[in-house]
C-alpha cells in the first residue's frame, strides 16, 4: 500500500515537474515576450485581471452626467464657493497662474451638521468643472470584507484619478473609513488608512492636477494624519435668515405660488436653526397643501381660469374647491371632477404657515456648538 503511494506521487511529481520546465511566452517588463519560467506570466495576468474588475466596480463612481447643479443654486456659503472655485474651476480655466510655489488646493474637507448642503455642493462642484473628471464615492465602497481587498481599491481609485486628470475625488462621509487610529483597531483597516495617507501626498505619488474633496457629520473623529492632509477645512454650518429665503424660493422652483419677496423674507426669518434640508422638507409639504385641499373638499364652484394647454386662454367653466356657504357651491367629490376641469392651484403663504406649524428643526444646539467648536480650532467658516 505505501509502495503504491509513492509511486503515485512520483508519477505526480514527474507530471508537474514538466509543466515547470515548458517555457511559456511571458510579458517583460518593457512589453516585450520572451521565453521564461511559467510562474510569472500567470501572475501577471491573474494580477491585471484583479485590477480590471477593480476598475470595473469602481467604474460606476465617475459621473459621465452632470447633476445640474449650478453655483446659483447653492445659497449662502460664499466662502467655500470661493475655495472650491480656487482648487477647480481656476486652475483649468487659468493653468499660467499657477506655476511655481502657487498652486491649486490639493484637499478640501467640507464638514457641518446634517442636511446643511455638503453633498450639494459637490454636485455644484460636478456640475461646474467642465473639464475635470469627477469621481463621487462612498466609503463604503472602498471598504471589502476580503483581507487586502480595501487597500488595493483605494489605490486603484487614485490610480484611475490619475489616468484622467485633472480629476476630482469626492468621498462622503470620509469619517467612516478614516477614523482615529487606535490600539483596538483591526490591522486591515490601520493598513487602508495608511494607504489613503500614501496616495493623498506619500513619496513617490504625483498628486498634480487632483482634487481629494471630503464631507463629514463628525469631524473630531477623523485621525490627526488625514486632518492635515486636507489643507483647507470649511464648516458648512446652519444657513442665515437670508439664505434661508433664498433657498425657499430655489426649492418652490416652477411651482405657481402667489407669495412676495416680502413674505418669503419672513419665511427666513420665522425658520431659525432650520438647515437646507428642513426647508427642503417644509417646501415639499407645503406645496402638497392645494392638493390635500382638493382630497378633503366636498364642494367644488366653477371660475374662469387659464387653460392646461395654453395658459394665455381662459376658460369659464374651470372648477376650484370650496366652502359649502360659498356662492355658487356645487356639492360633489373630487373623484366626480373631470382632469381637464380642476384649475391649477396656487401655492399661498398661508400654506406654508399650515406647515410650518408641525415643521420641526433636526439639527441640535449641543450638535451646533460642538462643531462650531471644531471650526474655531481646526477650520474656517464656510
Amino acid at each position: 500500500m505505501v509502495r503504491g503511494k509513492v509511486d503515485q506521487y512520483l508519477k505526480r511529481a514527474e507530471e508537474l515537474r514538466k509543466i515547470l520546465d515548458t517555457p511559456k511566452k511571458v510579458k517583460d517588463t518593457s512589453g516585450s515576450k520572451s521565453g521564461g519560467g511559467g510562474g510569472d506570466g500567470d501572475g501577471d495576468d491573474e494580477e491585471d485581471e484583479e485590477k480590471k474588475k477593480r476598475e470595473g466596480a469602481l467604474g460606476d463612481a465617475i459621473l459621465r452626467e452632470k447633476p445640474n447643479v449650478k453655483w446659483s443654486d447653492v445659497a449662502g456659503l460664499e466662502n467655500a464657493k470661493n475655495a472650491l472655485k480656487e482648487a477647480v474651476i481656476l486652475p483649468v480655466k487659468f493653468p499660467h497662474l499657477f506655476v511655481g510655489k502657487r498652486k491649486p488646493w490639493k484637499g478640501i474637507l467640507l464638514f457641518g451638521p446634517p442636511g446643511t448642503g455638503k453633498s450639494f455642493l459637490a454636485k455644484a462642484v460636478a456640475t461646474e468643472a467642465n473639464n475635470s473628471t469627477f469621481f463621487s464615492i462612498s466609503s463604503s465602497a472602498l471598504l471589502s470584507k476580503w483581507l487586502g481587498e480595501s487597500e488595493k481599491l483605494v489605490k486603484t481609485l487614485f490610480d484611475m484619478a490619475r489616468a484622467e486628470r485633472p480629476s476630482i475625488v469626492f468621498i462622503d462621509e470620509i469619517d467612516s473609513l478614516c477614523s482615529a487610529r487606535s490600539d483596538n483597531e483591526s490591522e486591515s483597516s490601520r493598513r487602508v488608512k495608511t494607504e489613503f495617507l500614501v496616495q493623498m501626498n506619500g513619496v513617490g505619488n504625483d498628486s498634480d492636477g487632483i482634487l481629494v474633496l471630503a464631507a463629514t457629520n463628525i469631524p473630531w473623529q477623523l485621525d490627526t494624519a488625514i486632518r492635515r492632509r486636507f489643507e483647507k477645512r470649511i464648516y458648512i454650518g446652519l444657513p442665515e435668515a437670508p439664505a434661508r429665503a433664498t433657498m425657499f424660493k430655489i426649492h418652490l422652483g416652477t411651482t405657481p405660488h402667489e407669495i412676495t419677496e416680502e413674505q418669503f423674507q419672513e419665511l427666513g426669518r420665522r425658520t431659525e436653526g432650520f438647515s437646507g434640508s428642513d426647508i427642503s422638507t417644509l417646501v415639499h409639504d407645503a406645496i402638497m397643501q392645494p392638493v390635500r385641499a382638493v382630497q378633503g373638499a366636498t364642494h367644488f364652484k366653477r371660475i374662469s381660469a387659464p387653460s392646461h394647454e395654453d395658459p394665455n386662454v381662459i376658460v369659464d367653466d374651470m372648477l376650484v374647491p370650496c366652502s359649502p356657504g360659498d356662492a355658487g357651491a356645487i356639492e360633489m367629490d373630487w373623484m366626480d371632477v373631470p382632469g381637464d376641469k380642476l384649475a391649477t392651484l396656487k401655492v399661498t403663504y398661508n400654506d406654508f404657515l399650515k406647515s410650518l406649524k408641525n415643521a420641526r428643526p433636526t439639527v441640535g444646539k449641543d450638535d451646533t456648538e460642538k462643531q462650531i467648536e471644531w471650526m474655531k480650532e481646526f477650520g474656517q467658516e464656510g
